[in-house]
């Protein structure tokens, strides 16, 4: 990360906590053979965690006094119901949609709360077994809010096909959103793709933009700590440390709880509007 027996400077310390723990060494642009092993590592772990005290959660249930844990779930679970009612119309759609609205928005929110560890934490714990790139925040690499839009799209995909058949869905395709008109099919076409390109990189770029601004000001406010801790600086700069990192922090409690929950919402409307006729 830094010459041999000098401590990194700021840019080499960002740019060593934005690297990813790959299964090899990017040789282009664009490889799809390379794979982050920390997002995969951690997106899968979280998932697995959530979907565990979820289902522990249901095998508590009681008829009387719910307790904390039971109310919170029963809470997130009407919220999400009640948001699926709202937006997808057919009853049997949404035995499926809303729990995957409900998987979706806690296992982000899961991932996204990453951010409120130590930034330093894990990376260091990382190196005592030989780890030297380590990020921790699955949602702020682009290949994983990515993969999860593209998720979102072809679910929208089949439903299109489901509730319209593949007949009426490639009618819509050439006949919306300009009408019904032979000469207008090559433009409705052309806008559709637009439109389903356009939601999907916006869904995916949204949710990574945010977090990816979250973890890179988290590792700015660490170095400010840094500047401290090594030039001996007054006790100004450490109360700005303080005061920063506590304001940020409450602030992106906000920001891991609203993100998820747009991306949630944004899926329901999506899949919604996959079985709407045009």
């Amino acid at each position: 990360m830094a010459a041999e027996g000098h401590a990194p400077t700021a840019g080499e310390y960002i740019v060593h906590h934005l690297t990813h723990l790959q299964n090899k060494k990017q040789t282009a642009i664009v490889d799809f053979s390379v794979f982050n092993l920390d997002s995969i590592f951690f997106s899968v772990l979280l998932g697995v965690v959530g979907c565990f005290f979820l289902w522990r959660v249901a095998r508590s249930v009681t008829s009387g006094v719910p307790g904390r844990m039971q109310a919170a779930v029963e809470f997130l679970v009407e919220m999400v119901d009640g948001q699926a009612k709202g937006i997808v119309h057919n009853a049997k759609s949404r035995k499926l949609v809303a729990p995957l609205a409900l998987t979706v928005y806690f296992w982000i929110f899961l991932m996204n709360a990453m951010d409120f560890l130590p930034v330093d934490l894990l990376p260091e714990a990382g190196k005592l077994v030989g780890i030297h790139y380590l990020r921790v925040v699955p949602t702020a690499d682009l290949s994983v809010t990515m993969a999860m839009s593209l998720s979102v799209l072809i679910i929208c995909l089949v439903y299109n096909v489901k509730i319209k058949g593949i007949g009426g869905w490639v009618h819509e395709l050439f006949s919306a959103p300009f009408g019904d008109k032979v000469f207008l099919y090559p433009v409705n076409f052309l806008m559709q793709i637009i439109e389903f390109v356009a939601k999907t990189v916006s869904h995916g770029m949204r949710l990574f933009g945010n977090m990816y601004a979250g973890e890179l000001i988290f590792m700015l406010i660490a170095l400010m700590g840094s500047a401290v801790a090594l030039s001996g600086t007054g006790i100004a700069l450490f109360i700005g440390h303080i005061i920063a990192g506590t304001v940020w922090a409450i602030f992106h409690l906000l920001i891991v709880w609203l993100q998820a929950f747009v991306f949630m919402m944004l899926t329901l409307v999506y899949v919604g509007q996959a079985h709407d006729a045009h």
